[in-house]
């Protein structure tokens, strides 16, 4: 199988304190791969190095076939890899419209046709026209996760790197941006990297998962797995005891 996305041996430093050590994971093409664990895990962290967000001091990164080095991230890295951020109250520049948030990366990015690609974003996020002149503020949580989106699938990348990306949300709106997710990653064929605290949202997105605690994976396992209870590490047996989601639907 292709990978769409190796990490190997990544350190990450801040001043003293040593938020990823020697970490590796290998995610296919087409698949969707999940990090988990408690808050400062690292699990961010490794996204966020892999964006170019913060640097690291060791180890590689190779994205669709091609090595980046510590920060340095060109053009094409950003059609073929986008994030999808926690906060949709906070990745939103609060002084711009929906149709401008959306035409940016399409600038950018030197695509022509952007007023049907502009439409066709918000039809796939299931939003409309009508959408389309607003600003964030006079958007829902919702609302304003699915422009977030939309503005991630509006380059067509391979890759979505997703930060917690329902955990800001209330429980209500939570299945619908995960079941948009699922939907966009089946028609594009995406792969994705995705961050959560949640067993039970990555059991229902995620093929497989690494499970990470003071900055180092301490397992790697598929989803089958996981919902068989054959894990190795007494951590993620901790994990699955302490979520409560996850404990519902075993």
């Amino acid at each position: 199988m292709t990978k769409a996305l190796t990490v190997n041996g990544m350190s990450v430093r801040f001043y003293e304190f040593l938020a990823l050590d020697d970490v590796s994971i290998a995610v296919d093409q087409g698949e969707s791969f999940g990090l988990v664990g408690e808050s400062g895990s690292g699990k961010s962290t490794l996204l966020r190095a892999i964006a170019g967000l913060n640097g690291f001091e060791a180890g590689s990164l190779t994205v669709d076939g091609k090595s980046y080095e510590a920060r340095h991230r060109d053009k094409p890295f950003y059609r073929t890899v986008q994030m999808v951020f926690q906060d949709p109250y906070g990745s939103l520049h609060p002084r711009q419209t929906v149709d401008r948030l959306l035409l940016e990366p399409l600038v950018v990015h030197g695509f022509t046709d952007v007023d049907t690609r502009i439409a066709r974003a918000l039809d796939e996020v299931g939003l409309g026209s009508g959408f389309r002149f607003r600003f964030s503020h006079q958007l829902s949580g919702g609302q304003r996760q699915r422009i977030a989106i939309a503005r991630a699938l509006i380059v067509e990348p391979k890759i979505l790197l997703l930060d917690e990306p329902t955990s800001a949300l209330d429980a209500s709106i939570q299945a619908e941006i995960l079941n948009l997710l699922e939907q966009a990653r089946k028609d594009r064929g995406l792969t994705f990297l995705m961050v959560s605290h949640d067993l039970a949202v990555i059991s229902h997105m995620c093929d497989r998962l690494a499970v990470m605690r003071s900055g180092k994976v301490v397992e790697t396992l598929g989803v089958e797995a996981l919902r068989r209870r054959e894990v190795q590490a007494d951590y993620t047996r901790d994990l699955m005891l302490a979520s409560e989601g996850f404990r519902r639907r075993g």
